[in-house]
């Protein structure tokens, strides 16, 4: 992956874990509402739909 070619300009989570929330859900068989979960876990609160959205805009690049 180029991290010039991927831009997290206007987003309100950093980068590291916008990534690390795509990892998780195209890398095991977890649904976005597990993936979701297993964040929050972490102390991270983000909801399924962002999940869906990111996964959409940054999966293919990762």
């Amino acid at each position: 992956m180029n991290a010039a070619t991927v831009s997290y300009k206007r987003h309100r989570f950093p980068p590291q874990i916008i990534a690390h929330a795509v990892w998780l859900y195209y890398r095991f068989p977890l649904s976005q509402r597990l993936a979701e979960e297993m964040l929050l876990e972490r102390g991270i609160v983000v909801s399924y739909e962002t999940i869906r959205r990111w996964g959409m805009k940054f999966g293919p690049d990762y």
